[in-house]
């Protein structure tokens, strides 16, 4: 008995010291003054009942995306559907480790949502996987073009479709921080998805392949204040595609460069509301929006018989407006307002997205210390290029979640 109980405290320290190496900076000064590693265990469980009286695509069915309504009438089957879902529940680790030439930070996090080829499933996504130590980090974590304290205190897990919000693998430089405020700059992982639209049934255009020759550039400046902040950020990226097609008489061979500035900020308007505001505007970069399509649209080239079709950076606008009120210690309600507007190309199909909106409303109830349980109604709408078809999703969700905290310090 002895010998198990002596094999279990050696393995609790074994995992302890493998999270320590992978975890994050939620400990950094209270390591510095201790000179003892940190390390945190943290996550919740959650389950999201949803009542939604339309439709949306299935593979989405937990959350209010207005690009994932449909773009034609009854394009996924008849209105109303009941849902549970765990998929919001999150585990993660934090952890710094003190060394003579200043702290070494970490965090790894997942969650249950499936995204990609996973969409739909209850499997696990990875959320964050980052270091940092001094003004250098790597990994996956926020792109440093996003503000996720933009991100309302709401119930739905995607949240207002007009702002920036992506995780992405990058490598950071941060020459300025001063308690709140700070400035970052990035090299970031590109990544982009097209639309051929009227003519993705041609060979010429089905043998068109994107290429990403260079990183994406991204950073951002905030600057805090006693009654909130202000951030400016600014992407820009080079995306190119290449005609893989030998001896015939088109050339498609092509680049275009995305770019974008957004404004964010949170305003301490008393002390128990949270005005949480940004607006964001630039050219393909909607793979850096929480909620938009494609990043480059086919346009025709009048004039040009060898390259009759190029790619088009498509322009787009995002707002989001939500206030965050608290009535009490244990009672808060946010309420908001979001779009995404873009230009569509010339060859785009008259269904494809051009504009979708969002707005929620809750109150939610902490009545003991780590439970929180709430209801939230929530309104998507679309709307299509130029077809005249337009549709709104209302939906009702009721969460209850759990959550918990474990903080280790040791030597």
């Amino acid at each position: 008995m002895k010998n198990r109980e002596a094999g279990v405290r050696r393995q609790a320290v074994l995992f302890a010291a493998l999270l320590t190496l992978s975890a994050a900076p939620a400990g950094a000064q209270q390591s510095a003054q201790s000179g003892m590693p940190t390390l945190e265990i943290y996550g919740f469980g959650q389950a999201d009942a949803i009542v939604d009286l339309e439709q949306n695509n299935p593979d989405w069915y937990d959350v209010n995306r207005p690009t994932k309504l449909p773009s034609f009438e009854h394009e996924f089957g008849n209105d109303g559907h009941f849902y549970l879902s765990p998929r919001q529940s999150r585990f993660g680790a934090k952890s710094t480790f003190p060394t003579a030439s200043g702290d070494v930070t970490a965090v790894f996090e997942f969650d249950m949502f499936g995204v990609g080829r996973d969409a739909g499933l209850t499997t696990i996504r990875l959320r964050h996987a980052w270091g940092q130590w001094k003004q250098v980090g790597a990994g996956q974590t926020n792109s440093q073009f996003m503000d996720v304290d933009v991100f309302p205190n709401i119930l739905d897990y995607w949240g207002p479709n007009g702002m920036l919000f992506f995780r992405n693998v990058q490598v950071f430089w941060e020459p300025y921080r001063n308690g709140d405020s700070n400035a970052r700059v990035a090299i970031e992982n590109p990544g982009a998805s097209a639309d051929a639209g009227l003519l993705s049934d041609r060979i010429e255009l089905q043998n068109v392949k994107g290429r990403f020759p260079a990183p994406d550039v991204t950073g951002h400046y905030r600057s805090a204040h006693s009654w909130g902040y202000v951030q400016g950020g600014g992407a820009v990226r080079y995306l190119a595609y290449d005609d893989l097609l030998p001896n015939d008489r088109f050339d498609l061979d092509g680049h275009v460069w995305g770019w974008g500035v957004s404004v964010s900020s949170n305003v301490k308007a008393t002390s128990n509301d949270t005005l949480r505001l940004q607006a964001v505007y630039g050219h393909g970069i909607q793979n850096y929006f929480n909620d938009a399509p494609v990043d480059v649209g086919a346009r025709t080239n009048p004039g040009n018989t060898v390259t009759p079709v190029v790619g088009d950076a498509l322009p787009v606008l995002g707002l989001v407006a939500y206030l965050d009120h608290n009535w009490s210690s244990r009672w808060s309600t946010a309420v908001g307002y979001s779009r995404v507007d873009i230009d569509n190309s010339n060859l785009q199909r008259r269904s494809a997205f051009k504009s979708g909106q969002y707005a929620s409303a809750n109150l939610l109830s902490t009545p003991v210390k780590n439970v929180m349980m709430g209801g939230e109604f929530q309104w998507g709408h679309r709307e299509n290029f130029s077809d005249g078809f337009s549709t709104s999703d209302y939906r009702f969700q009721f969460s209850f979640k759990y959550s918990f905290a474990a903080k280790v310090i040791g030597g």
